[in-house]
C-alpha cells in the first residue's frame, strides 16, 4: 500500500512466498513473476526489466538459499527510480544481510521479523530499515490504516531480544548445527538438499514422491510442508525443531525408506 503500488508491475520469484500474488490481487497490483534458476536460486539477470517496484525474501523461502550481496547491489544499481524490498527473515541463520548497502542505496528498504532467529512469533513483531522518505511513506500508512499496532507487551520483548545478543547467538548458532546436521543426514539417505542458508531445509527424494513422504511422515507424528507447485511438487520444507524433534524426522523417514 505504501510503497508497491504502481502503474509498472512488481516483480518477485515465481517460487517464492505465497501471498505477495494475494496482496497482488488485494490491493490491484499488476504482478510479474520471474522464474528461478535451474539450481532454484534468485536469476537476478531476469529483473533486468521495466517494472514498479521489486520484493525478494533472501534468503528465499522456501528453498532456503539466499543471495551475496553483490548481487542485491546490482539489483539496485539497476533500478535506481524503484523501490527495491528485501525481506531477510532467515538472514541471521547464514545469509549476509543488505543493511549496510541502506545507506548508499534510497531506494532500498531491508524488512526484518523477530518471529524467526529471534524466537518471538507470537509477539507478531518486525521492522523496517531504510532512508528516511521510504520510512515516512511506511508511517504515513501505518498511523492511518495500521490494523496491527504493537503493545507495549510486544515492545518490550522485542527490546529485551535485540538487547540479548549473547541468548540471540547461542540459539540461531544451535539452529544452524542442527540444520547442517539434518541435511547430512538426509543426503546420506539419498535425499537432494538445495544449500539453506535459514531454519529449514527443502529436500527431495529420487524415488519417492513427495506426496508419498510427506503422507508417511504425517501418519508417523511429524508434519512438514509440501507444495503441489510445478518443479517443486516432491520437495518438502523440512523445519528444524529441537535436536530431539530432528532425530524423530530422521527416524521417521527410515522407517519410511
Amino acid at each position: 500500500m505504501a510503497l508497491l503500488k504502481h502503474e509498472k508491475p512488481l516483480l518477485y520469484p515465481d517460487i517464492t512466498y505465497s501471498f505477495y500474488p494475494t496482496y497482488c490481487r488485494l490491493f490491484g497490483i499488476e504482478a510479474v513473476e520471474v522464474p528461478l534458476n535451474d539450481d532454484f536460486g534468485i536469476d537476478i539477470g531476469g529483473y533486468d526489466r521495466p517494472c514498479g517496484a521489486i520484493i525478494l525474501p533472501n534468503p528465499n523461502a522456501p528453498t532456503g538459499i539466499g543471495l551475496p550481496l553483490s548481487a542485491i547491489e546490482t539489483l539496485l544499481a539497476a533500478h535506481p527510480e524503484q523501490p527495491v524490498v528485501i525481506d531477510e527473515a532467515y538472514i541471521d541463520f547464514g545469509g549476509e544481510s543488505a543493511i549496510p548497502l541502506t545507506r548508499k542505496y534510497d531506494n532500498l528498504l531491508v524488512i526484518h521479523t523477530l518471529s524467526k532467529s529471534r524466537s518471538l512469533a507470537g509477539l507478531r513483531v518486525g521492522y523496517a530499515i531504510g532512508q528516511r522518505p521510504l520510512i515516512d511513506a511506511l508511517e504515513r500508512v501505518k498511523d492511518s490504516f495500521n490494523s496491527y499496532p504493537l503493545d507495549r507487551i510486544a515492545q518490550a520483548g522485542a527490546t529485551a531480544a535485540i538487547e540479548d545478543t549473547a541468548w540471540f547467538d547461542e540459539t540461531r548458532h544451535a539452529v544452524i548445527a542442527s540444520r547442517d546436521r539434518v541435511s547430512g543426514a538426509l543426503r546420506q539417505r539419498g535425499f537432494e538438499v538445495l544449500p539453506s542458508q535459514a531454519n529449514f531445509v527443502f529436500a527431495r527424494h529420487p524415488d519417492h514422491s513427495g506426496e508419498a513422504l510427506a503422507k508417511g511422515l504425517r501418519e508417523r507424528a511429524v508434519l512438514v510442508r509440501r507444495f503441489a507447485e510445478p518443479r517443486i511438487s516432491d520437495f518438502l520444507r523440512i523445519s528444524i525443531g529441537t535436536p530431539e524433534q530432528c532425530d524423530a524426522l530422521i527416524a521417521a523417514l527410515e522407517d519410511i525408506l
